[in-house]
């Protein structure tokens, strides 16, 4: 066995970037940048009144000063005649600030007088103007690899771009096997239970930015696996469920490499995921993921998301862990790491009570992992732990 962080190494090795894609800025939420955008005008394009009030060709003001209002300026109506000295163009957010005009005095801090404007409270020192390129400037740029969230997508809109280029998207094929397995919604035999992985790991890749193919169940029959590893040709990423531990009827990895996989490792020091295979097959990345629906799934986080993200371009790193107070005391931990079921709340966690492996439940009400590292010690309520949020 190896450690998770040698199996991550092997599997950012056979994270291979893909190519990219131009697509329209509507559809660039949650895509990674692949190439640089760079800012076509400024924002804002002039300076702008930060405040309803009135613009004045002074910083200078006291209480009792006088203006005789001239005009107005409204967002998308600027003003362009020239404003003198005791003279004061009514003006709101986000006005353009006329020529000459040098701070805007907020409304609150005046009394209208029929045509003319009273400062009625002492102004503070703020001029409620914003300059004309104080978020961004002409050539100003978006560096690439970046995933890009949805205020991303709006500051590149104000960027006076339409298009970018990103990653393409990867294309993960998920299988799986076993004779036990019959997809929701079907009517289970005896010995039968329904097949929850595959649906699960596909929301996850959807979610990371990818494209889930769920391909039929493969049986434990050489030729059923064939079959379903043919389906699976053209795949970035091929995952399988199940059947890659040493058992009689565990014949993925017997197929996968009669079909020409170069494996990279098997078996991991991970508690739940011991089981786990990867390697090269048919021009894509194979994972072989544990049977177990709790093993497969925080597998698919350990180890399948970050692949993804290597394969778009982000940095290849594990996934990042903060630290939590330990609400509940939890006994000594075996040779494996352990990645634990647990709720965290702020800076709290509690480890669930039961850590089966085969129970969705408990897996659906955490909403973290306490990582624990190989043969560390009993911990009591008060410990700082490592935690990875799901």
């Amino acid at each position: 066995m190896i450690s998770v962080d040698e199996a991550l190494g092997h599997v950012f090795a056979l994270a291979q970037p893909l190519g990219t894609e131009t697509v329209p800025l509507r559809q660039a939420a949650g895509r990674v940048l692949a190439k640089p955008v760079v800012a076509s005008c400024a924002h804002p394009p002039f300076a702008t009144s930060t405040m309803d009030g009135y613009a004045i060709a002074t910083e200078s003001v006291r209480i009792h000063d006088t203006f005789q209002v001239i005009g107005e300026a409204a967002a998308g109506h600027r003003f362009d005649g020239d404003v003198a000295a005791g003279q004061a163009v009514r003006i709101f957010t986000g006005a353009p600030i006329p020529p000459g005009t040098m701070r805007v005095v907020i409304q609150e801090d005046t009394r209208h007088i029929g045509s003319r404007i009273s400062i009625s409270s002492d102004p503070n020192s703020s001029l409620y103007i914003r300059p004309d390129g104080a978020d961004f400037k002409v050539g100003s740029m978006i560096a690439a690899p970046r995933l890009l969230s949805p205020s991303d997508v709006a500051l590149i809109a104000s960027m006076n771009q339409v298009e970018i280029v990103v990653s393409r998207k990867p294309v993960v094929a998920l299988i799986a096997t076993g004779d036990e397995l019959v997809m929701p919604g079907e009517a289970p035999g005896a010995d039968q239970i329904i097949a929850s992985n595959a649906l699960g790991l596909a929301a996850m890749v959807e979610a990371a930015g990818g494209i889930a193919r769920v391909l039929p169940i493969a049986r434990d029959k050489v030729g059923s696996l064939q079959g379903v590893f043919d389906l699976a040709k053209g795949a970035d990423l091929v995952v399988t469920i199940g059947g890659a531990s040493v058992g009689d009827h565990d014949l993925v990895g017997q197929v996968a490499e009669m079909r020409g996989m170069e494996r990279a490792f098997y078996k991991v020091a991970m508690r739940p995921g011991k089981p786990l295979m990867a390697g090269q097959l048919e021009g894509s990345a194979i994972l072989g993921l544990p049977g177990n629906p709790v093993s497969s799934i925080i597998c698919g986080r350990i180890f399948m998301l970050p692949m993804m993200a290597a394969m778009q371009g982000l940095p290849a790193k594990a996934p990042e862990r903060m630290t939590a107070i330990l609400g509940a005391a939890i006994c000594r931990n075996g040779p494996r790491e352990h990645y634990m079921r647990a709720r965290r709340s702020g800076d709290r966690v509690v480890v669930a009570d039961c850590q089966d492996s085969g129970l969705l439940s408990v897996l659906a009400d955490a909403n973290a992992l306490v990582v624990r590292p190989p043969n560390d010690p009993a911990k009591t309520a008060g410990d700082v732990v490592d935690v990875l949020d799901l």
